[in-house]
């Protein structure tokens, strides 16, 4: 059975972070367990109590899995949510002894700093400590397009800035919440060689926890084995199709498996380049 490591959050009420991405990749028939970095009671953006996890807990959690000899069995890595440097220092550390334990494992980083139109909603140096340290580390990154900008230092405002940006970072990418054209939304895949926008119809409001279901989804078609491109076709449809079930509420994840095996109907594909 396919491994999947998560190094993100835990939210008990929502379904969002690493948690929704834990459930994401079972309803995938992937084994995924989690290391969170933060515990919250409820998404954060409603208030929320919680307690961010120290870097020493952190790392004795990572170290329990290690002793288990999780770390050789692991394909997939995905990391999201970090709430200081020193716990994104820990999990670059923790990419290197799985890279070293199971050599073909696929990593895929999800740079969480902020958004559009509110900014950066991380600190500055946990902002630069993934630039720094997991980008690169990454074999995939899926940030949002404000991300990509902040990442790449420039200013994303169409389809084909966003294909520049994740070229110049030299590192490949699908970018969620991609310019696409009047009323549409989109995930532009960059796979190293070409671009791909994958768009559909922009609906009026979309669920917290979108994001962290397409990093699962497209990070699950990748550890599977489908191209690249497949793997993000099958993300668009996932979040398209998701979005509308989830109406004003939560996304219904269980209904993950039974969404994708339906086909592509309103998802427009656009070669970029």
């Amino acid at each position: 059975m396919t491994t999947a490591l998560i190094l993100s959050s835990f939210v008990a009420a929502n379904r969002i972070g690493g948690a929704a991405q834990q459930l994401a990749l079972g309803a995938l028939g992937i084994e995924a367990f989690l290391v969170p970095t933060i515990l919250l009671g409820r998404n954060p953006a409603r208030g929320s109590g919680g307690e961010a996890m120290s870097p020493g807990l952190l790392q004795g959690l990572v170290d329990g899995l290690e002793a288990e000899g999780l770390f050789a069995r692991t394909d997939l890595v995905i990391t999201g949510y970090f709430a200081s440097a020193a716990q994104v220092g820990v999990a670059a550390e923790t990419l290197a002894k799985v890279r070293a334990a199971s050599p073909g494992v696929i990593v895929v980083v999800d740079p969480i700093l902020g958004d559009h139109p509110k900014g950066l909603y991380v600190k500055p140096e946990v902002a630069e400590a993934i630039a720094a340290r997991l980008v690169p580390a990454a074999d995939w990154i899926t940030p949002n397009a404000w991300e990509l900008g902040r990442l790449a230092r420039r200013e994303i405002a169409t389809a084909a800035d966003a294909a520049a940006a994740a070229r110049g970072l030299g590192v490949r990418a699908l970018v969620t919440s991609a310019p696409a054209r009047e009323g549409e939304i989109g995930l532009l895949l960059w796979d190293g060689e070409t671009a791909r926008l994958y768009a559909h119809a922009r609906r009026p409001q979309a669920p917290n926890g979108t994001g962290d279901l397409v990093t699962a989804v497209f990070a699950a078609g990748l550890a599977k084995g489908p191209a690249p491109a497949a793997a993000a076709e099958r993300a668009a449809i996932a979040a398209g199709r998701m979005v509308d079930l989830a109406a004003e509420g939560d996304l219904p994840l269980t209904a993950l498996g039974e969404v994708l095996l339906r086909g592509a109907d309103g998802l427009r594909i656009e070669a970029l380049s």
